[in-house]
């Protein structure tokens, strides 16, 4: 009964800390125009849940966290819900395939981080490597949902001022569905591939730690 307390208390104060990494990043870091943003490595703490605890707690902590995302952009998941976000056509599907897929799913993902505790000796490096499964996973969402929902924005995405010329490039020499997947790619990498980074970095600084990459079960 105390090794369960203690994992509820602690996971909660982690997902606390994520959450408050999470709104930091808000008032400091611009948000992209389409939603999506560099984070104060506010996915440590979930990733961390996992490598402490184990995979299976730590989806249950990344469904969790994921809950708590979805509160946090309440505006952008009820907009979602009325007409015009989406077009007139399939709105309901393409609004619930959107909170699957960029929410639920997503950051449910994070649960992976605990994937090497076991694997790898080095708890720096297994951190490391969790954390780069679990926001790869992540990412890899992300570019599903953008590729599904709003590749209809990636001509314009390419060819806005002020863009590199290779976007007008990609826009005459791919078809409509490709363009649209590396609109995706691209789109949601500008702010995942800084996060990978920077998470990455701050889990190989943290595990030299030792209390705090303990295994706690």
């Amino acid at each position: 009964m105390q090794t369960k307390t203690k994992r509820l208390t602690e996971s909660a104060m982690l997902l606390a800390l994520a959450i408050v990494l999470e709104l930091v990043s808000k008032a400091f870091i611009p948000e992209m125009p389409f939603g999506g943003q560099v984070t104060l490595v506010a996915m440590l703490p979930v990733v961390l849940i996992s490598y402490r605890h184990g995979v299976k707690w730590g989806f249950v902590a990344g469904l969790c966290y994921a809950l708590l995302e979805m509160a946090l952009g309440a505006k952008t998941v009820a907009a979602a819900f009325q007409p015009g976000y989406f077009g007139d056509n399939a709105m309901i599907f393409n609004a619930i395939l959107m909170c699957l897929l960029d929410y639920l799913v997503a950051y449910t993902m994070m649960g992976l981080g605990g994937i090497f505790r076991n694997k790898i000796r080095n708890p720096g490096v297994s951190l490391m490597c969790g954390s780069l499964v679990a926001l790869g996973a992540r990412y890899v969402a992300h570019i599903l949902s953008g590729y599904i929902l709003f590749s209809g924005w990636a001509e314009w995405f390419f060819t806005q001022d002020g863009f590199p010329a290779w976007g007008a490039s990609l826009v005459q020499s791919l078809s409509p569905n490709m363009l649209g997947l590396v609109y995706s790619i691209v789109y949601n990498g500008f702010y995942m591939i800084p996060e990978l980074i920077l998470t990455a970095i701050a889990s190989l600084l943290i595990a030299r730690i030792p209390k705090i990459v303990t295994k706690v079960s």
